[in-house]
C-alpha cells in the first residue's frame, strides 16, 4: 500500500510545482538549449523534440525552433516562432514580442526582407519603445532598398539610445543612397566618435567622402590640398 501512495505522488509530482517554480524550471531547459545550439545545434534540437514529446510547452517549441535557425532552415524557424507567437499559451506581451523579434530576424537571415518587416512591424506593435528593433527593421528596409522607410526607422533609433553608432553609421549610409550627403556625413562623424576604430565606420567614411567629391562638394574632411611640405634643417 505504501509503494502505491509513493508511486501515485511522484506522479503527481510535476503538476504539484508551484507555478513559480516551473516556469523557473523551464527557463533552466530553454537556456540550457541555448547553450547547446552554440556547440551542437543538432543536438540540441533533438534535446528540443524530446522535450516537445513531453508536453508541447511554449520553451521547447522555441528551442527547436532556435536550433532549426542555427542549422541553416532559417524560413522553418522564422516560420515557427511566429507561430508561437500567436498561439494562446504564449505568455504576455513581452513574450509574444520576443518571439516575434527572434522571427523577424530569422526571416532576414533567410534572405525575406518583406516577411521580415511585417513580423518586425507587429514587434513594434508590442515594444514601441525599443531602439534595436526600429535597426532591425532598418535593416529590412534597406534590404528593400525602402532608403526612406529605413532612415525613418533609424531617427527612431537614435532617439531611443544615444550613442548607438551601429545607428549613425546605419542612417549616415541610407542618407548617402538618398543623396543627402552633408547629413550623411554627420552621421559617420557621428559614429566615429561613438565607435573610431569600427572598420564598417570608417569604410561608410570613404564611400561618403567619395560621393560628396564626385557631387562637386567641399572635402569635408579638409583633406583635398596637398599638406605643405616642411623641411627641418639640423645644424643651422
Amino acid at each position: 500500500m505504501r509503494f502505491l501512495i509513493v508511486l501515485a505522488a511522484l506522479a503527481l509530482a510535476p503538476t504539484a510545482l508551484a507555478p513559480a517554480a516551473f516556469a523557473q524550471t523551464e527557463a533552466e531547459k530553454l537556456q540550457d538549449c541555448r547553450e547547446k545550439i552554440e556547440s551542437d545545434a543538432d543536438a540540441a534540437y533533438q534535446d528540443g523534440l524530446n522535450w516537445l514529446a513531453r508536453g508541447n510547452r511554449p520553451a521547447a517549441r522555441q528551442c527547436t525552433a532556435l536550433a532549426l535557425i542555427a542549422l541553416g532552415q532559417e524560413a522553418e524557424g522564422a516560420a515557427r516562432l511566429e507561430e508561437l507567437a500567436n498561439a494562446p499559451d504564449a505568455g504576455g506581451l513581452e513574450e509574444r514580442a520576443m518571439y516575434l523579434t527572434q522571427a523577424g530576424n530569422a526571416w532576414l537571415m533567410a534572405g525575406m526582407p518583406d516577411a521580415a518587416a511585417i513580423t518586425l512591424t507587429n514587434a513594434l506593435k508590442l515594444r514601441p519603445n525599443d531602439g534595436e528593433l526600429f535597426k532591425d527593421r532598418a535593416r529590412a528596409y534597406v534590404s528593400l532598398k525602402k532608403w526612406r522607410e529605413a532612415a525613418t526607422d533609424l531617427d527612431s533609433a537614435i532617439d531611443l539610445s544615444a550613442g548607438d553608432a551601429e545607428a549613425y553609421r546605419m542612417r549616415g549610409h541610407t542618407r548617402m543612397k538618398l543623396g543627402q550627403l552633408v547629413e550623411a556625413w554627420a552621421d559617420v562623424d557621428m559614429a566615429i566618435r561613438y565607435a573610431p576604430d569600427d572598420i564598417n565606420v570608417l569604410v561608410l567614411r570613404g564611400d561618403v567622402r567619395e560621393a560628396m567629391r564626385m557631387a562637386g562638394l567641399d572635402d569635408p574632411a579638409g583633406l583635398g590640398a596637398e599638406p605643405e611640405t616642411r623641411a627641418r634643417i639640423v645644424g643651422n
